[in-house]
Order: structure tokens, then sequence, then C-alpha cells
């Protein structure tokens, strides 16, 4: 019986080779984890800054986040893993703190209103057009979630500092989500010439998203009472809830940082007693928060970096300063030293992921808008990408709050 003929060493793999999707994930999974140790170890900085260089070197070879806009994929691994760290982060904010302490409170909203106010000021200065320089400003309110709690752990910091910077962070990001749904009403009324739209588009985002996570946190509780949620299986059910609450938020087009944010806030200040969790919910949230910021280290283009490095430096150096300028002012009022202000205020500087979600939801509503601020948000992405994490260090051991020598 004869068949078709073939050559005689058919069964050998194709030359030159091809890797697949795996193949290529996997090698970046190693190459981040050994430049992190290398970072920590070595270096003694936080292993994030060798994750974040694996992904300048992904962008270097035009593999990063092409034209701008996370693809499907891309954009499912940096909300999971935000909603994981803004789940833990939520949980560890004391809101009566700033009923005992009002001067923080004071603190938060004049630094995220000064950040507004600043940045919005400056880049019309530069020529910007005020409603694109208002959706930056919005943004720049943020400060980078991911980077202060994996620093914060990393270096099992504890203290005043890191405290105050976890609360002003989180509450950061809830100002920048109202912000930034403020500018989505503003572009409904331009663009869709409707105000019942402008008016209905955030108060939807914003009240959906606090039915669901009240419900997650209602679902946790009611777990917490019967399994020991340290426990491996716990974990990995814990794990599952918050998936599946983000996958409710995105089919319901809720906002996938409010949730899980808010969920952990309700948590926390519905119970008199902490709540500890496993750190980033286990190896799969380790992974998840790893590729999250190889993902966010791949911003950059030198298409973007030619176009809007100007912008993006002037959207940092601003930002700082306000930051830091109303941090150290009351710092006194609210309990802790110009030394400890300065710390705190340096430690603010991160903004990576959280900036990208909201840049993305931006762009989903009205993607041509959004097409004139990616330049300058994603060079300021990748500028505070590698730099962020190393100040939010420095500010720790400043303070004496870093306890690994």
């Amino acid at each position: 019986m004869t068949g078709d003929p073939r050559p005689d060493f058919f069964f050998l793999p194709a030359w030159p080779p091809t890797g697949s999707a795996v193949l290529w994930v996997s090698l970046t999974l190693v190459l981040a984890g050994l430049l992190g140790e290398l970072a920590f170890r070595s270096l003694r900085l936080p292993r994030v800054v060798g994750y974040a260089t694996v992904g300048a070197i992904v962008a270097a070879f035009g593999e990063g986040i092409s034209g701008g806009v996370m693809n499907p994929s891309l954009r499912l691994i940096v909300d999971l893993s935000l909603a994981l760290l803004l789940f833990e982060m939520g949980s560890r904010i004391n809101l009566r703190w700033l009923r005992r302490n009002p001067w923080l409170l004071a603190t938060s909203l004049a630094e995220a209103a000064l950040t507004f106010v600043l940045v919005h000021l400056t880049l019309v200065w530069f020529g910007v057009e005020a409603r694109i320089a208002s959706a930056a400003a919005a943004i720049a309110i943020a400060s980078s979630p991911a980077v202060v709690m994996r620093v914060a752990a990393e270096f099992n910091s504890s203290g005043q500092v890191t405290e105050r910077l976890i609360l002003l962070t989180g509450l950061n990001m809830l100002y920048a989500v109202l912000a930034t749904n403020f500018v989505f009403g503003f572009l409904h009324a331009q663009y869709a010439g409707s105000w019942i739209t402008a008016l209905a588009h955030p108060a939807y985002l914003l009240g959906g998203s606090a039915v669901v996570a009240a419900l997650l946190a209602l679902a946790v509780s009611q777990l917490s009472r019967r399994l020991d949620l340290l426990n491996e299986n716990s974990t990995l059910l814990l794990l599952g809830m918050i998936l599946l609450a983000l996958s409710v938020t995105k089919m319901a087009n809720l906002s996938t940082l409010i949730v899980p944010l808010l969920a952990g806030l309700i948590l926390r200040n519905t119970s008199e007693r902490p709540w500890v969790w496993p750190r980033h919910f286990g190896t799969a949230g380790g992974v998840l928060v790893l590729m999250l910021f190889v993902i966010s280290g791949s911003v950059w283009s030198a298409e973007s970096m030619a176009i809007g490095i100007g912008l993006g430096v002037a959207i940092i150096v601003t930002r700082q300063l306000a930051k830091t300028a109303v941090v150290v002012a009351l710092s006194r009022p609210s309990g802790i030293s110009v030394r400890q202000g300065l710390a705190l205020g340096l430690g603010l500087a991160p903004v990576s992921g959280a900036a990208l979600v909201l840049l993305a939801d931006l762009q989903s509503l009205y993607p041509h808008f959004a097409a004139t601020l990616t330049h300058m948000i994603f060079s300021a992405i990748a500028i505070l990408e590698l730099a962020g994490p190393i100040a939010v260090h420095y500010a720790l051991r400043m303070v004496r709050e870093d306890n690994i020598r």
C-alpha cells in the first residue's frame, strides 16, 4: 500500500522554528522573575523595577501596547491584577481614622484638588486644549495602588507613612474615577448633545459599581464566618469571587477600579477587626501582578516619546509639586513631621496601571478624543513605571519604615 510521498525527515520541526504565544509568555515570566530578583538582591531595589524593565525591553522590540490601545487579553490581565490589589488596599483603609484626624481628609482633598488644577493650568499654558487638559488632569490625580501595595509588601513596611500612603492612594483612586466620570459627562454633552446622558452615565457608573461592591463585600463577609480565608482552598474561593464580581462589572459596563476598592473599604469599615489576606491571593495572583508591571512597562514607543515626552514630563513635575506641597504644608497639623511629609509626598509619585485603565475607558467611549491624550499619558507612565517604585522605596527608607536591611 502506497501513501503520499513525504521527505525522509518530515517529522522534524520546521526551520526556522516559530514560537507559540505560550513560549513568549513563559520567556517573559522567566526573564521578569530573574530581573526582579536581580534588582531586589543585588541593587536593593523593588522587584517591580525588574518587571517593568522587561516591559520596556518588550516595547523596544515593537511588541508593547501597539497604537496606544490595549488588546482585550492585556486589558483582562490588567483588570484582574488591579482588582486583587485594590481589594486588598481597600480592606486596609480605616475610614474611622479620617473622623479621628480630619486633617488627613483635608490633606487628601487638597492634594487631589491642587493636582487637578495645576496639571490642567500647566497643560493649557503649553497650548493644550482645555477639555484635553481636564481629562489628563483627572487621570493625573491617581497614584498607583499596584506600586504602593507591592513595594510596601516586599519590604515589610509599616508605620505612619506607610499607612497614610495606602490611605491617600486609595482615596486618590476614588477621586480620579469621579473626576474622569465628570469628564465623561462633559464629553457626552459635547459629542452626543444630551445632558440626560451626561448626567445618567456617571450616576449609573457610580451607583451600579457601589451595588456590585456591596454584594461582593457581603459575600466575602459571609464566607469568612464559615471558612478560614487564609486556608489555600478558601483563598482560591475568595479569588474566584473577586473575579466573578469583576466579570459582572465588565458585563454591566461599570468601573473595574471602583468595585474592588469599594468592596474592600466596606469590609474594613463594617467590621472592627482588621482583614488579613494572603499576599496577592497566592501564586496565581502573584503571576497576574508580575504581568501587570510588564504590561505597564511596555507602554512606551519611539513615536509616543518623541511626541509626548515634553508634556509627559510637565505632568510628572507639576503633579509631584502639587502633591508634595500639600502633604508637607499639612504634615504637622495632621500629626507627622515635615520629614515624614516629604516622604509621603514622594511616595505618591507612581502612576501606572490605574492610569492605563482610566485612559482605556476613555478610549472605549471616545477613541478620537482619547488619542489626543495617549502620547502624553503614555510618556508619563513610561517614566514613572521605573522611577515610581524607586521613589516609594526611597520614601519608606527616609523614615525607616523599610524593614528589610
